[in-house]
């Protein structure tokens, strides 16, 4: 009987890197709008929007994947509230932004 391949960490990455893209489309949208609008400070939300997300896929996706990785292996729990709760930050303020992007007259 062969053992069953655990594909926790795999899901794990995909999600993380799902949400980094979502980001950086949000933050694309935002971009584009503030051009549109020819408005600059937009365009600061924009790219504070897109380092958020290259954040999170550059750097949080691939140390979380690892963690899973170490957690699986040893037989531990992989609950991480802090990778979350920053991730969760980070789409809310991502959120705010392309809210003020919209709300903003054109």
């Amino acid at each position: 009987m062969t053992v069953p391949v655990e594909t926790q960490p795999e899901r794990t990455a995909l999600s993380w890197q799902r949400t980094g893209l979502g980001l950086l489309a949000v933050a694309g949208l935002v971009g584009h709008r503030a051009v549109h609008l020819g408005r600059p400070a937009l365009l600061v939300l924009a790219g504070v929007a897109a380092l958020a997300g290259l954040g999170v896929l550059g750097g949080l996706a691939p140390a979380r994947y690892r963690q899973v990785q170490r957690r699986v292996a040893g037989d531990r729990a992989v609950a991480a509230p802090w990778a979350a709760r920053a991730v969760t930050g980070t789409v809310l303020l991502t959120g705010a932004a392309a809210a003020v992007a919209v709300l903003i007259p054109g």
